[in-house]
């Protein structure tokens, strides 16, 4: 299907290239033309008028846990620990692969509103995550979350070898849950396989400061160094959170060319702390933004992580100037998609995938129009997302859902679960 999207605002987050007015052709599922508007000459099977309102790159939600989504408000008010040993973890021991299923789904549907067209999924049950992702035609890259008490340590490099195929909307990174639920034994296995396949690993690490001193107690070094010793690292990857860091960790993250994802929502809300966003700048180390999951969170809106990102920056920093909002939109899009290795999603231009969000900017909120970019990340919502396509399809617009499983009927199969699940 070749498409015309014309009379838009385009803001291509290329670098050095400002918004512009004009149009986007897309073939299929890649982007085909990103100009000025042309003769109005072209075999299309559909052109739209986008009214002048903002086409750009979806958003990449750089950490998630999709299939957490009943837990929402389920177990909120408490710090980190609590939280998952005394209410998520016994939840999740009950959940089956078809929950999951419809679970990953329902986050889908939030994802879609908030004009995110990827997530960095971190969950069990893979398979059925993959999937519920294709079903509803998202983009989905998923990570390992082995620990202790999941599948064997072999699982991630099952993964990993099955779901890398190209032109497929499902891809996988070798990851696992975190060093403190994992024991010596498995994070050996897991840096076997990291070294076997040549290939980046990402992790929880350094959400609290509690994680950072027990492992500093069982290993003599904080948790960014201590698997670095163990050659987990040696071909990069990531950390997800990344808010208690050391000069240690600073320097293996920049050594190794690794990302952080910061998830400033989920860090607030349990109280975690404020990551150093403008240390890891300074330092040339790619920051990247998640929601974490629907159940610590509990909100899968990327105007609110944006706003975070870089208010608690200027808060922490004690400097308004701290976080400029052009480089939070690059941390939302472009640092986003390199960090889940979607090198073909991240910028607006020919030959990139066509995963592309239309905003209104012709809402209270976004006017008048004295800086789109800053719009966007200090007053901007998911009210503004009219339009997400994702490979060239669109999935939502004008607050209709154009996948192929009904909404109603994925919260119908939530709320069986939650029956249940909950008693």
């Amino acid at each position: 299907m070749k498409t015309k999207l014309y009379n838009a605002r385009i803001l291509s987050m290329v670098e050095g290239q400002e918004i512009f007015n004009g149009e986007i052709h897309i073939d299929g599922s890649r982007i085909t033309y990103v100009g000025e508007a042309t003769d109005g000459t072209g075999d299309f099977d559909k052109e739209t008028d986008c009214h002048g309102n903002l086409l750009m790159p979806g958003f990449k939600n750089a950490h998630a846990h999709s299939g957490m989504s009943m837990l929402r408000s389920l177990a909120d008010d408490k710090p980190l620990d609590a939280w998952l040993n005394e209410d998520i973890f016994p939840v999740e021991a009950k959940f089956t692969g078809d929950d999951i299923y419809w679970m990953s789904q329902l986050s889908v549907l939030e994802y879609l509103t908030s004009g995110i067209t990827a997530c960095f999924d971190m969950y069990m049950e893979q398979e059925y995550v993959a999937k519920a992702m294709d079903d509803m035609g998202f983009r989905c890259v998923q990570t390992g979350g082995v620990n202790d008490f999941s599948k064997d340590v072999r699982w991630i490099d099952y993964m990993y070898n099955k779901y890398n195929v190209p032109g497929s909307l499902q891809s996988y990174q070798l990851g696992f849950h975190a060093e403190y639920t994992t024991n010596p034994d498995n994070l050996k296995l897991i840096a076997d396989v990291v070294q076997k396949n040549k290939a980046p690993l990402y992790v929880h690490a350094c959400e609290t400061e509690a994680e950072v001193k027990g492992c500093v107690e069982r290993y003599g070094k904080t948790p960014v160094a201590f698997l670095d010793s163990l050659g987990m690292f040696d071909y990069g990857g990531g950390i997800y959170h990344g808010v208690w860091m050391s000069e240690d960790d600073y320097a293996v993250m920049k050594k190794r060319g690794m990302y952080v994802v910061t998830n400033p929502g989920s860090n607030t809300k349990l109280a975690s702390g404020i990551a150093p966003i403008s240390e890891y700048l300074k330092r040339g180390i790619t920051v990247a933004i998640g929601t974490d999951g629907p159940a610590s969170n509990n909100c899968l809106d990327f105007f609110r992580e944006m706003f975070l990102v870089t208010g608690l920056a200027k808060l922490r920093e004690k400097d308004a100037a701290a976080i400029d909002a052009r480089e939070v939109l690059k941390m939302a899009t472009v640092n986003g998609a390199k960090s889940m290795h979607l090198d073909d999603c991240d910028v607006l231009a020919p030959g990139k995938k066509a995963d592309i969000i239309m905003l209104d900017l012709m809402q209270p909120n976004m006017q008048p129009l004295n800086n789109i970019e800053k719009n966007i990340v200090y007053s901007g919502s998911k009210q503004n997302v009219i339009m997400t396509m994702i490979d060239g399809r669109i999935l939502y617009e004008n607050g209709q859902f154009l996948c192929d499983v009904s909404p109603t009927q994925i919260y119908n199969k939530v709320e069986e679960i939650k029956q249940r699940i909950i008693k």
